[in-house]
């Protein structure tokens, strides 16, 4: 209680917090409390039409939802927080029924609202309003039919409903008879909903109005950038266009800072790999590179360390292509190859405004590499990323780019190799037993059953097990050792031996440790691992 009162929460909150009780236990004791009855939205038939008597805005607001009949003139509400009379009273005036209520868990509440008024309803509402308005798309009349109202509407649905997600990515694919909208949630693509053919020029011409591209060209493609506010947050959005057979498509990229700006505890950087990481990039010079496919996380991870470096007694410069997120106290360059700013000439001139610490968002060619092996042999701390396949690849890559084996012996400090991996939803995993045989299989070295966690699916993770993502790492410190096999010309091999000997743990590992720990499954880590 004390705690409470001094961070000004509720006690309910902070038993949730600290793991003492899970919301699915407070809920039923709420439920209790209130002599309400307790319904569990993962098993229980909701009626949509019911649920959609309240607007998605005003459910928000009351973090309560209709979602059935008892009778004629009465609504069953789930509610979370059954003492807001005025909610009760506000929504049987909105409703015009009478109310009871019922006791469900937060989180089930919040994933049920998200499905109201889903993008298919918002393509229907659209297209009725523009078969009502007589509108058509032809090409003279982009502008204004991008200014219709269905449209806008349209658009702004399927933002909004890609944030809820979670979606990192929004496709949009024009086919032969209609266009079909793709998300990447977790790191894996699903339709989302199909927009009818005569509303696609209008669409795609809204999307390059928003982000200040040309919408008369469309035989290149082209790249741009807006600010919006989603669900009353500000989003980033980076929308490139594609000319295809098929016509013309586009792909936003949602750059949501509150979900992208973590801490390496938040990422699922821990134990020896967290402190190997963390003793390389604070000390006053050197490299450090984190390395894996595209995709796999290796920004956020140093966003994640720049967070811990940004104090006023450093000075920070970043040089990126593009500025994914912006961050207080720190410098940060676009790279722009139509004015000459490249990586290699960016890198040059940040050098000679003093810095302490730079980061360089991609080491590409060989001249980027050498000015940045350079710059962390003369008194700087320089973080970047590579793209090799593990953390001992690196050195044979730089090698590859022409790097003297001893400059890469001497300046480099520390290399970490990561991959993303889905997290089980932790409402629906299930515990298993997997064979020793079939982990041998599967290339992981393994004694004896590994006792795990398989994904099931709920309402709370949209059916798919899964929800959210967390880093799978294997980080190589440059022993003497190591530096020895480098400057002598070592083997990838030979290199990753050692590696191991000193008790790096590979991608395989790493993710072993979180299949026991019943963070993701092993299905995941072998997909993202392999």
């Amino acid at each position: 209680m004390r705690d409470a009162h001094a961070s000004g929460r509720a006690p309910e909150a902070l038993l949730v917090e600290r793991r003492l009780i899970d919301s699915d236990q407070l809920s039923r004791a709420i439920a209790e409390r209130y002599q309400l009855v307790h319904v569990d939205l993962a098993l229980y038939h909701v009626d949509m039409g019911a649920a959609n008597l309240l607007n998605a805005l005003a459910a928000q607001r009351y973090r309560a939802i209709p979602i059935g009949y008892l009778d004629a003139q009465t609504l069953l509400v789930a509610t979370a927080d059954p003492a807001n009379v005025f909610a009760l009273d506000d929504i049987q005036m909105i409703t015009g029924l009478r109310c009871t209520l019922a006791v469900a868990v937060p989180e089930d509440i919040e994933s049920l609202i998200r499905r109201l008024n889903t993008l298919e309803s918002a393509v229907s509402e659209a297209v009725e309003d523009e078969l009502d308005d007589g509108l058509e798309l032809e090409a003279g009349d982009l502008r204004e039919s991008s200014e219709d109202a269905p449209v806008i509407r349209l658009v702004y649905s399927i933002l909004g409903q890609a944030a809820s997600e979670g979606a990192s990515d929004i496709h949009f694919e024009p086919e032969a008879e209609d266009m079909r909208v793709r998300f990447r949630v977790d790191g894996v693509l699903y339709e989302a909903a199909r927009v009818p053919r005569r509303m696609v020029a209008g669409v795609v011409s809204r999307i390059k109005i928003m982000s200040e591209l040309d919408i008369a060209e469309k035989r290149i493609p082209q790249d741009g950038r807006v600010s919006v506010n989603v669900e009353g947050r500000p989003v980033d959005l980076r929308v490139t266009t594609l000319p295809t057979q098929r016509g013309e498509g586009a792909t936003i990229r949602l750059l949501d800072k509150e979900q992208a700006l973590r801490s390496l505890d938040e990422l699922g950087m821990d134990g020896s790999a967290r402190s190997t990481f963390t003793g390389a990039f604070r000390q006053a010079y050197g490299a450090v590179l984190v390395t894996g496919p595209t995709g796999s996380g290796k920004s956020t991870t140093l966003y994640g360390a720049l967070a811990e470096l940004n104090e006023v007694e450093k000075k920070i410069i970043t040089i990126e292509d593009p500025v994914e997120y912006r961050i207080g106290g720190i410098g940060q360059m676009n790279v722009n190859r139509k004015a000459g700013l490249s990586f290699a000439t960016g890198l040059r001139s940040m050098l000679r405004a003093d810095p302490d610490v730079i980061m360089v968002g991609e080491i590409r060619d060989a001249e980027t590499a050498r000015i940045a092996i350079e710059a962390a042999l003369t008194g700087h701390m320089v973080l970047s990323t590579l793209h090799t396949n593990d953390a001992p690849g690196t050195i044979t890559r730089l090698a590859k780019m022409g790097i003297e084996s001893f400059l890469t012996a001497s300046a480099l400090d520390c290399v970490v190799a990561q991959r993303l991996a889905r997290k089980l939803c932790e409402h629906c995993k299930k515990p298993i037993e997997i064979p020793n045989l079939a982990m041998i299989e599967a290339g992981f070295r393994v004694t004896g059953n590994l006792e795990g966690y398989q994904p099931v699916g709920c309402a709370r993770c949209n059916r798919t097990g899964y929800r959210g993502r967390v880093g799978v790492f294997s980080v190589m410190r440059m022993s003497e050792r190591i530096k020895e096999r480098t400057v002598s010309g070592g083997s990838h091999a030979e290199i990753s031996r050692v590696a191991r000997e000193e008790g790096m743990l590979t991608l395989k590992d790493d993710g072993l440790l979180k299949v026991r720990a019943g963070i993701t499954s092993i299905a995941e880590v072998a997909r993202v691992a392999s």
